[in-house]
This record gives C-alpha cells, structure tokens and sequence, in this order.
C-alpha cells in the first residue's frame, strides 16, 4: 500500500505531500490543473523518465518520494532528477539502486491502468501477452521461451558459420597459394633481423681482415720497400752518425727501439681476432633475399607474414572442420526443436482451457459494468508459425457487446467508455501483486448515466479489496473515496504553482458540487451524494 506521497521541485510543483489511506484516493480538479502529473511523478519514481526541463526553474533538483507498506517491510523510495544533466538517482531505504532494481519491485507496488493501457488494449500483441498470463502453468511458457532463445541462438550461429564458410570458400585457392610461398621460405619470427645483425657482424669482422693486412703491408712491403726495411736502413745509418757525433747516440738507439717494437707489432699483425667460424656470406645474403622477395611477393612486412600464416592455417582449418560443427548444430537444433514441438503441444488445450474460462470472467464483470447480459468474449485462435515446421496459436481478442452483433475486434467496435469499462474488468481477473496499489487514471473516459452508477459501484467493491488511486470527473465515483484531494493552479508573483489539498466536510461538499456543473442543480447532486 502507498502510504505517503511527496513532490518537490517538480514542473508546476514546488512542494506537495499526500497522505493516503486505504480503500479509495481520488484525485479532482480542472482540466489541466495537474492531476495526472502527480501520476506521472509516481511513474518517474518507479522508474519511468522525465527530461531536465521538468526541473521547477531555479532549483538544482526535483525529488520524488514515497512510502510503500509491504506484508514484510516498509519501503521508502527517493529518486532525484538534476537540472544540470537530466540524469537521476534512485534511493532505496536511503540506499543508492540502479534502476534495474525497481522491475521487479513495480509490479508488487502498482497495478497502472490510464487511457495509454485502453490503447494497448487494442493491440493483438498485448491481447495474446494477456491470455498467455492467465495460463496455470507457468513453467510451461518459461520452457517455451526457453526452448526458443536456444533455438534462436543456435540459428545465429549456424548463419555466422555458413556466412564465414562461404566467404572462406571463395578464397580458398588464394589461401592454399599463400601457404605454398609461405612454407617455400619457411620464416621464422625474428630471423630476419637475426640475419641483419650477422651480416653487419660480418662485414665488421671483413673490415677487421683489411686493415690488419694493410698494416702488414705497410711494415714489409709489397711491391715496394716496407716501413722496417727503411727504419732498417735508417737505423743503420743513424749509427754510423752517432759514432762521429755523440750527441746523436740517444736518437740512434731510439731508432732501434722503434725498429724492435714495430718488429715485435708485426707479429701481432699476423693474428688478427677473428671468430673461430668464418661466416658464409653467400648463405647469408641468399636468405635475405629470399625473406625480401617473399614480403615483396604477399605485400606485407615479416611479422604481418607470420600472423598471415597463423590466420591461414586457422581458416583452412575452420573450412576443414566446418561441416562437422554444422552438422553437429544442426543435430542440436533438431533435438531442441522436438522439445519444442512437444511443450507447444502441451501449452496448446491449456491455452484454450484457460482462455475460455479468462473469456467468461471477463463476460462476468463486463455484466456488471452495464454491458448486456448477453455480452460474449471469444478468444479467437490465430495460427502461427512459432518455428519452422512447429506450428502454434496466437490468441485474440473478439466480443460482441450488444445480442445480435458478430464478434469483432476491439478496435473495430469499442467506444471510449466501453474501453474503458473493459479495462476496469481486465483490471478485475488480472492476477497482481497482494500489495500493488490501483491506479485508474480517468477511467471514467466516456461513462455516463446507470453506466456510470454501475462502474461506481464496481470501483467500491475493488477498492474494499485494495488500495485505490483514482482520478475523475465525475462526483459519483469521487464521493465513494475514503480520502479526497482537490489539484489546483494557482499564481503567485508571476509564478504558477500546482497545490494539493486533501478535502473533508463542507470544502469537500463544494468540490462534490463544482463537479457536477455548480449552481443549484450542482448543490442538489452533490447533497444527494453526501447523504
């Protein structure tokens, strides 16, 4: 049960509380003075969204809130919309939800009928969702729809295999010509800059050789004289030199040492360090080669030509074991679709069981609610391919308000009022939630005269079961509440305002008479009704 309503910041609604009670809540007032749009705020609280521009100018957020009575607990909803982002918050017993957690809570709180759910009611869809709800075995449907996202699923993917197969297919040759000049070379992940590096290594060590035998060459000569055999000769010479001048014997040993330790280089000359394995060049440069004209021949660099490999290899594979996961999809496809044959043919006599008894309930409180005695509902079974080969029923739903009229659709006979009144019976054999409040949102559309006592009458008896919201026009059903609100517009300094006033005694008598046209006549219904 709703037990505490506030609006704060809201379009038109600065601050508004509401206190209900159980039974029957009405909500009166003009056309256009705000009644539906505290529905709205309760719709925005359980999850339904509003825009930004719905923010009372100037504040910062509007807040709705409520308290809910339920068997086990007391529940207290908050949610906030922000003026800056549009974005909103939900509070559950002050602790921050997703919205995700009101799906489950909204059915146990409210069941909402409006003139959008006369609408649905006309749609064929919601008219089969109906029927299939009245189903005593659930578990049955659950199976069903089951069964079907599997199937749906296995589908999917069979389709993804064969779209994949097909492309594949057609690229096979291209594929088995790639692998061909791929495995011709055979290259391995980092090979060649391994190859790089050791001919770069190797023109070092060539560079190395060269220059260790120039040396040579320079110290012994080759076709012509060498560095020793001149310091040779020198030395002889600059020997001869000291012994007539003295002063010159530090400068002729000097030439001596020299001649020893460039004697002593040429040694070391002769064994240059050079690795103990000559590389071989030509094996070298033959397999860059063959790399550089393989990357030529695929357009790609090394590395993109080793993932070509492993995504080739995966393809040819795929194409290879194709059939069999196709086979073995199609075998599980089939498997599934005989459970499903044989669960549809099951749900099938249960659907046209408890769619006549649906249908007769129906006939019952549509009795009730002015139609004729003769007033029939037939559900009419519609068949329908559910998967191929398994056929199954769509049910819809035809009456005949009026004796002598043919069954129709809904929407090719009803009137609003009828609609209306069709609705409240629905609302009537519908199972919900012990603790869900009624919303009936000018369910009144288009009822008058007896029709309109009768339909008082029946939203009386419902509400004696559970807690009722109700707007209306009309006084006849707004004197049955057990607690009344008058929505009102008013503007103050050049703001409009929508207030909320809960009505007892002579105010609620006055709103009893402005309903029903004012003036004397007015007074005169209003009295009858307060009587």
């Amino acid at each position: 049960m709703l037990e505490y309503l506030r609006i704060r910041n809201l379009a038109l609604i600065e601050d508004m509380e509401l206190d209900f009670s159980p039974g029957m809540n009405v909500l009166t007032g003009e056309t256009g003075a705000g009644k539906s749009f505290v529905l709205k705020a309760l719709g925005f609280l359980l999850g339904e969204r509003l825009t930004a521009d719905m923010v009372r100018p100037g504040a910062q957020r509007a807040q709705v809130e409520a308290l809910f009575t339920l068997k086990e607990q007391d529940l207290v909803l908050r949610r906030e919309l922000l003026a800056e982002t549009g974005r909103s918050r939900l509070y559950i017993n002050d602790e921050l939800r997703s919205q995700e957690s009101l799906r489950e809570l909204r059915a146990r709180l409210i069941t909402h009928t409006s003139q959008h759910g006369q609408q649905q009611l006309l749609q064929p869809a919601f008219q089969a969702r109906l029927m299939e709800n009245a189903l005593p075995c659930p578990e049955l449907l659950r199976e069903r729809d089951g069964l079907l996202d599997r199937l749906h699923e296995i589908a999917a993917r069979r389709e993804a295999l064969q779209e994949k197969q097909a492309g594949l297919a057609e690229r096979r040759d291209l594929l088995e010509m790639q692998q061909q000049e791929i495995d011709k070379v055979s290259p391995e992940e980092g090979e060649e800059e391994q190859l790089e590096e050791l001919r770069a290594k190797s023109r070092s060590v060539e560079h190395l050789r060269e220059n260790y035998e120039n040396a040579l060459e320079l110290l012994h000569g080759g076709d012509n004289v060498g560095l020793l055999d001149l310091l040779g000769s020198f030395e002889k010479l600059i020997h001869a030199m000291s012994r007539d001048d003295p002063a010159l014997t530090p400068d002729a040993e000097a030439v001596s040492a020299l001649r020893e330790q460039l004697s002593h280089l040429s040694g070391h000359l002769r064994r240059p360090p050079l690795p103990d394995e000559e590389m071989d060049m030509d094996k070298i440069e033959a397999r860059l080669f063959a790399l550089a004209q393989l990357k030529r021949k695929l357009r790609r660099s090394l590395p993109e030509i080793l993932s070509l490999r492993e995504e080739i290899t995966e393809n040819l594979s795929f194409l290879d074991v194709c059939g069999l996961d196709l086979s073995r999809l199609a075998k599980e496809e089939s498997a599934l679709a005989e459970k499903l044959a044989a669960v549809t043919a099951r749900i099938r006599p249960l659907r046209r069981e408890s769619a006549a008894a649906f249908a007769q309930n129906l006939e019952n409180e549509l009795r009730g609610l002015g139609f004729s005695e003769q007033v029939r509902v037939i559900p009419d079974f519609v068949a329908h391919e559910l998967w191929p080969g398994i056929n199954d029923e769509k049910v819809r739903i035809l009456w005949a308000p009026n004796p002598g009229q043919p069954p129709q659709p809904l929407d090719r006979i009803a009137s609003g009022g009828e609609l209306s009144r069709f609705l409240l019976a629905l609302t009537s054999v519908q199972p919900s939630a012990e603790s869900a409040t009624y919303i009936f949102d000018e369910v009144d559309a288009g009822v008058g005269g007896l029709t309109l006592n009768k339909l008082a009458e029946k939203l009386y008896a419902l509400a004696k079961k559970r807690q009722m919201l109700l707007i209306t026009h009309w006084p006849q059903l707004a004197a049955r509440a057990q607690k009344h609100f008058q929505i009102s517009k008013v503007v103050k300094e050049a703001a409009t305002f929508t207030l909320c006033t809960p009505l007892d005694g002579s105010a609620r008598y006055a709103e009893l008479a402005r309903m029903a046209g004012g003036g004397a006549q007015g007074e005169a219904l209003a009295r009858s009704l307060a009587d």
